[in-house]
């Protein structure tokens, strides 16, 4: 029973957090879209982005329930530990990014260029976020086989994406200057 309540509860967050954050994003894009004139980027692979997150958010409640393992008392509090701290680097890179902040690609005529937060180190920590997410979640409930599928599945999802919506940005001069020698996800430690 204990178990049945962890997936439920993980489950659960995870789909009431992505639903608000889709609903935001809608709100701000409208809100954007009249303010500035912001458009969303048509995005050729945004329905299989969606389509692997759902995939994966259904895997991590069905596999562990179709095929329960135990879960190694390591891996629980390691899994445990990874989805907390990609947590709070999703608070931190949303309250960054404030209103900028969203699930497409949004052009606009004069693009902020956020440097602060977690962008004083790399340029995608809402990737880092995700790819923790996607690897963590469905570890900690014992889905093996939804870490490993659902992490190759998003990273080939995500690739296009990140390369768009790097083109995008690293053309404007003020988001080259700023980030042209920042890496992607992980922070130099030197």
């Amino acid at each position: 029973m204990g178990h049945l309540l962890l997936i439920v509860s993980v489950v659960a967050a995870v789909a009431l957090q992505r639903g608000a954050e889709l609903l935001m994003a809608r709100r701000r894009l409208r809100l954007s879209a009249q303010e500035t004139g912001a458009l969303a980027d048509r995005e050729p692979g945004f329905a299989a982005i969606v389509a692997v997150h759902a995939a994966w958010l259904a895997g991590c409640a069905l596999e562990p329930l179709l095929w329960p393992r135990p879960v190694p008392p390591a891996l629980l509090w390691g899994a445990a530990a990874v989805w907390a701290a990609a947590l709070l680097l999703r608070v931190w890179t949303l309250r960054t990014l404030g209103r900028l902040w969203h699930v497409r690609v949004i052009r606009r005529a004069r693009q902020p260029i956020v440097t602060g937060g977690p962008y004083r180190f790399i340029r995608h920590p809402n990737y880092v976020v995700v790819f923790a997410e996607i690897a963590a979640v469905p570890l900690l409930l014992g889905a093996f086989a939804t870490a490993l599928l659902g992490s190759v599945a998003n990273a080939v999802v995500l690739a296009g994406r990140i390369r768009r919506e790097e083109a995008y940005l690293l053309a404007l001069p003020a988001y080259r200057a700023a980030f042209a020698d920042k890496p992607r996800f992980l922070p130099r430690l030197f």
